[in-house]
């Protein structure tokens, strides 16, 4: 996502942010504390201008949600939609992750949501990919056993890479589609579908088949 020059960010962010966490590594372990219940904890890496996210906890009060976003311009739209929206069980933190033991314990998460990643086309920078092995066994020590993790993109690539290094990693895959709002749905495809990022609302309305997994 193209980062644009906005007038006064800081000051902007400043403005939107109740729902900012400052300090993310201090909050390790911390999570329940800080939403102050014991709800189900979900994450989503690379929010984006935070369409998904905030429509997600708008329409589960009873789950806690955190949103991370390395582009501050960007995290400046999302924390506006959080605000927008008046949902206490948001949080956002400004942060490229590279490691998720830096901000979670063991099992803190109960489910991690990637999002039109960037796909990083080239063959030498597949470790920055979001769904490289080594970042999914990352992930894997800050879920709980029974957690979860979703993946959505248009780019066919990407997602034939993705389920490789899920099969690599020893993941159970749940659920899979390739045209995610053009075929029928199980019910994590099905409740999937009514959460879109701004990409996705543009890409499946250009008639793109959009890659969806759980596992």
């Amino acid at each position: 996502m193209r980062q644009r020059n906005i007038k006064n960010l800081s000051e902007r962010i400043e403005q939107n942010s109740r729902l900012l966490i400052e300090e993310p590594g201090d909050c390790k372990g911390r999570w329940a504390e800080i939403f102050g219940n014991g709800n189900p904890i979900y994450l989503e890496i690379g929010c984006g201008k935070g369409n998904f996210i905030t429509k997600h906890a708008f329409a589960e009060p009873d789950c806690n949600f955190i949103a991370c976003e390395g582009q501050m311009s960007v995290v400046l739209r999302a924390l506006e939609k959080a605000e927008a929206s008046g949902s206490g069980n948001l949080r956002v933190f400004i942060d490229f992750v590279n490691d998720l033991e830096a901000y979670f314990e063991v099992g803190e998460l109960s489910g991690i949501y990637l999002n039109f990643s960037d796909p990083w086309p080239k063959a030498r920078h597949a470790k920055r990919r979001l769904t490289y092995r080594g970042r999914l066994q990352n992930y894997k020590k800050v879920l709980k056993p029974d957690g979860f993790i979703e993946f959505k993109t248009d780019n066919e690539g990407l997602f034939a890479f993705t389920l490789e290094e899920i099969e690599a990693c020893g993941y159970e895959m749940i659920e899979m589609s390739r045209d995610l709002h053009g075929e029928a749905q199980g019910v994590h495809g099905e409740k999937s579908r009514c959460f879109m990022t701004e990409y996705e609302e543009k890409f499946s309305g250009q008639g793109k088949n959009i890659n969806f997994v759980r596992f």
